[in-house]
């Protein structure tokens, strides 16, 4: 299991997004990682290149914190993109 889904690290920044009626919060390296993870990679399919650029930046802003910035832009350019955001 990658040391990203239990990373507390947070973001710089709070997402907020609706999704199927509730509002979800994502706050650090670790809630992200699980919210992009806990759904099928066929979802992410027509982002994948965002996709797999925001995973690999969580997984080494959980080992770096000086990289969360790069993160939570990554992160952020996958919601705008999937309309997410």
């Amino acid at each position: 299991m990658s040391k990203a889904v239990a990373s507390e690290t947070p973001l710089r920044t709070t997402f907020r997004i609706r999704l199927n009626g509730d509002t979800v919060s994502i706050a650090t390296v670790g809630q992200a990682y699980r919210f992009l993870t806990e759904y099928s990679k066929i979802e992410w399919m027509e982002f994948r290149s965002l996709y797999g650029d925001a995973l690999a930046l969580l997984e080494r802003a959980a080992d770096d914190a000086m990289l969360t910035v790069q993160a939570t832009d990554a992160v952020r350019a996958l919601f705008v993109s999937s309309k997410l955001l």
